[in-house]
C-alpha cells in the first residue's frame, strides 16, 4: 500500500514537473522585457522612473529590428500601442488572414481608416506592426531603386556608394533580417499558374526565387513558414540585449514633451497612457545623443508630431495645440499606392493563397494575384480572396450608424452578390510609382481617433494610365493558356470580368457598372488600396538626411512617413532593413569600433 501510495504522488510529481515545461513555452518566458504599459514604474531613479538612452514610439515593421539593434549598447524603451502577436490566431495563421482585417473591435491588431475618397484602408496596432497584418510577400527594392535620404529613386548610372549609402551595411542588413523570420514559399496551383501565364503574356524573364526586385517574373520570399504560421518583426527582439530593452505593450503614446529653454526645442520625453487608462511620464537620460524615436507609420507618425505641436502654425491653431514649431510639411505628400483588381471564378473550390508571384514590367505596373476559400455566404467573416467583399464592409458604415438593422442590411446585400464571387481569386493590378499626392490632418486632439487622410487616387493622369496598361496586361493573362485552365470558358470572360469585379470590390465610391468599356472608369471605381501608404514627414522637409526632425533637438522618424515612393512590390523588406541599417549607423556614429557591430 505505501509502495503504491508513493508512485502515485512520484507520478502526480512528474505530471505537475512536465506541465510546467510546457507552460515555460510562453511568450512571457521567450521575451521577458516585454510587460503591460502599466507597470511602468515611477519609483525609480527619477520621479517619473527610469530614464533611457533611446525611447522608439511603435513597435512595428522598423521600430523592432530598430530596438533590438539599440538595445546592444543602449538602454531603449519601446512602446506599443497594441497587444503581442504570439497568442492572436488571426495574426499568426495565414488561414485567418481575412479575419484580421475584418475585426473590426477596438483591441483588433488591424484599425480601420477610410479615406477621405472613400477608400477603407487598414494601419496596425500591434507589436510587429505591418508585418503582423500583410500578405506576408518579401522583396527587396531594385538595386537601382535605392532609398536616398529617404526618397526612393530609379539611377541608371549611379551605384549605392555613389548615393551617399553603405552598401556593405545594407547588404548585412538584409540578411540579418532574413535568416530570422524569411522563408522560400511553397506554391500553390493558383500561384503557378499565374506564374506561367505572366511568362506566357511577355513579363520576361523568368526569375525563379529571388528576393531581388528584377524586371520580370519572379517569385518571392515569405513571412509564412510552410505550416503557414506567420513571424512578424516582433521576432526580431529576441535578437536583443534582453537587459537593455524594456518592451511596454498597450502603452498609447500621446505626444512628445519638449524642452523649449534653449535655442532649439529639445525633445526630453513622451507622456503616454497604460491600458487602465493611466497616465504616464517617460524620460531620456541625460547622456550626449539620447533621442527620441518615431517609429509609429506613415499614419501614426505625421498625428503624434501634430498632436505634441510640430505643424502647420494654422493647423496647430485649429486645434488649440501649442506650437513647438511651425513646418508646413508635417502630413503633407500623403500617397498609396491604387490597387485595382480582376475577380476570377473558378472552376472548383481551390487552396487560399496569398501573393507569392509577380510580374514585373518595366512600365511601372506589378500584377500579382490571390486566391481564397468560402464557406458560404452567411458567414459574416467568410473570405474569397484577399479582397473579399466581407473585409471592410462594415468599415464603410460609420460608427454611430452601425446600427443592428444597417447589419441586417448588409448580410442581405450579400445574398446580392453573384454566387461565383465566393469560389474564386483576384488579379491585382499595382501602380508603382504614384505621382498624386495628398494630406493629413487632425480630426480631433484624440490620438485614439484616426486623422484626415486624403490621398487622391488618380488625380494625377499618370497613375490613371498606368492602370489601364496594367489591365491591358491581366486582360492578356486571363486569357492565357495557364489561366484559362482554371476558368469556366467564355467568349466574353474579360468584358464579363469587369462586371463582376465592380461587385466584388468594395469602396464608397460610386458605381458605373455599365461602362466597364472604359478602362478609366474602371479604375476609377474600382480602386482599393494594397496597404502600402506613405508619406506626411519626408526628407528635406521634416526631416534631414539623418531622418533627425528640422527644427529641434532629439527626436528623429524611422518609418515609411519619410518615404516618397514605397520601394519594391512590397515595402516591408526596406522597412525591416531600414531599422536595422539605422540602428546599427547610429551606434556605429556614437560608439565608432567600440559598437562591436
Amino acid at each position: 500500500m505505501i509502495m503504491k501510495l508513493f508512485l502515485l504522488v512520484s507520478f502526480l510529481l512528474l505530471l505537475t514537473s512536465c506541465q510546467g515545461r510546457r507552460n515555460l513555452n510562453t511568450w512571457e518566458d521567450k521575451y521577458p522585457f516585454i510587460r503591460y504599459a502599466s507597470s511602468f514604474s515611477s519609483s525609480s531613479s527619477t520621479a517619473v522612473g527610469k530614464a533611457y538612452d533611446y525611447i522608439i514610439v511603435g513597435g512595428g515593421t522598423a521600430g523592432c529590428p530598430l530596438a533590438a539593434t539599440l538595445s546592444q549598447n543602449f538602454s531603449v524603451l519601446l512602446l506599443e500601442r497594441g497587444g503581442v502577436p504570439f497568442t492572436n490566431r488571426n495574426v499568426s495563421f495565414l488561414r485567418n488572414f481575412h479575419i484580421s482585417l475584418a475585426d473590426l473591435s477596438p483591441t483588433s491588431a488591424s484599425q480601420y481608416f477610410i479615406s477621405s475618397e472613400g477608400v477603407f484602408n487598414s494601419r496596425a496596432r500591434v507589436l510587429g506592426g505591418g508585418t503582423c497584418i500583410n500578405a506576408g510577400f518579401y522583396t527587396r527594392p531594385s538595386h537601382r531603386q535605392v532609398p536616398l535620404f529617404g526618397i526612393f529613386l530609379i539611377f541608371h548610372q549611379l551605384d549605392i556608394e555613389r548615393l551617399g549609402l553603405d552598401a556593405k551595411l545594407v547588404n548585412e542588413s538584409y540578411p540579418w533580417i532574413e535568416n530570422q523570420i524569411v522563408h522560400m514559399p511553397k506554391l500553390t496551383s493558383w500561384q503557378r499558374a499565374m506564374r506561367y501565364g505572366l511568362l506566357e503574356v511577355g513579363i520576361s524573364p523568368d526569375n525563379g526565387f529571388t528576393y531581388d526586385h528584377l524586371y520580370g517574373t519572379k517569385v518571392g520570399g515569405t513571412t509564412f513558414d510552410r505550416y503557414g504560421r506567420r513571424h512578424s518583426a516582433a521576432e526580431l527582439l529576441k535578437s536583443a540585449t534582453r537587459e537593455n530593452l524594456d518592451v511596454l505593450i498597450h502603452a498609447t503614446v500621446q505626444k512628445v514633451v519638449f524642452d523649449k529653454s534653449g535655442k532649439k526645442p529639445k525633445a526630453i520625453g513622451v507622456t503616454f497612457k497604460d491600458e487602465k487608462g493611466k497616465q504616464h511620464l517617460a524620460l531620456l537620460s541625460n547622456k550626449q545623443g539620447s533621442e527620441i524615436i518615431l517609429s509609429s507609420g506613415a499614419i501614426g507618425t505625421p498625428q503624434l508630431l501634430l498632436l505634441s505641436g510640430v505643424g502647420p502654425k494654422a493647423d496647430l491653431e485649429r486645434m488649440n495645440i501649442s506650437m513647438v514649431l511651425d513646418n508646413e510639411f508635417v502630413g503633407k505628400g500623403m500617397s498609396d499606392n491604387p490597387m485595382n483588381s480582376l475577380f476570377v471564378p473558378f472552376k472548383t473550390r481551390m487552396e487560399q493563397s496569398l501573393i507569392q508571384t509577380v510580374g514585373i514590367a518595366k512600365t511601372g505596373v506589378y500584377i500579382e494575384a490571390s486566391s481564397g476559400f468560402s464557406q458560404s455566404p452567411d458567414s459574416i467573416h467568410c473570405n474569397h480572396g484577399m479582397l473579399s467583399a466581407e473585409i471592410g464592409q462594415l468599415s464603410t458604415i460609420p460608427p454611430k450608424q452601425r446600427t443592428k438593422e444597417a447589419i441586417e442590411a448588409f448580410k442581405r446585400n450579400k445574398h446580392n452578390l453573384p454566387h461565383e464571387v465566393f469560389k474564386g481569386g483576384f488579379i491585382l493590378g499595382k501602380v508603382a510609382h504614384t505621382k498624386s499626392r495628398g494630406k493629413l490632418s487632425l480630426c480631433n486632439t484624440n490620438i485614439d481617433d484616426n486623422p484626415s487622410v486624403s490621398f487622391n487616387y488618380f488625380s494625377h493622369p499618370h497613375d490613371l494610365q498606368q492602370c489601364v496598361h496594367a489591365f491591358h496586361i491581366i486582360e492578356k493573362l486571363v486569357k492565357s493558356t495557364h489561366l484559362t485552365n482554371y476558368m469556366p470558358p467564355d467568349e466574353d470572360t474579360f468584358e464579363k470580368l469587369l462586371n463582376l469585379s465592380v461587385l466584388a470590390n468594395v469602396n464608397l465610391l460610386p458605381r458605373h457598372a455599365n461602362d466597364t468599356r472604359s478602362l478609366k472608369q474602371f479604375c476609377k471605381d474600382t480602386v482599393t488600396t494594397i496597404w502600402h501608404f506613405h508619406g506626411g514627414c519626408q526628407v528635406g522637409k521634416v526631416v534631414n538626411s539623418d531622418y533627425k526632425v528640422l527644427g529641434v533637438q532629439g527626436l528623429r522618424v524611422i518609418d515609411g512617413s519619410t518615404f516618397s515612393q514605397s520601394p519594391g512590390t512590397n515595402p516591408q523588406a526596406t522597412l525591416l532593413m531600414m531599422g536595422r541599417y539605422m540602428g546599427v549607423k547610429i551606434l556605429r556614429s556614437r560608439l565608432g569600433k567600440a559598437a562591436g557591430i
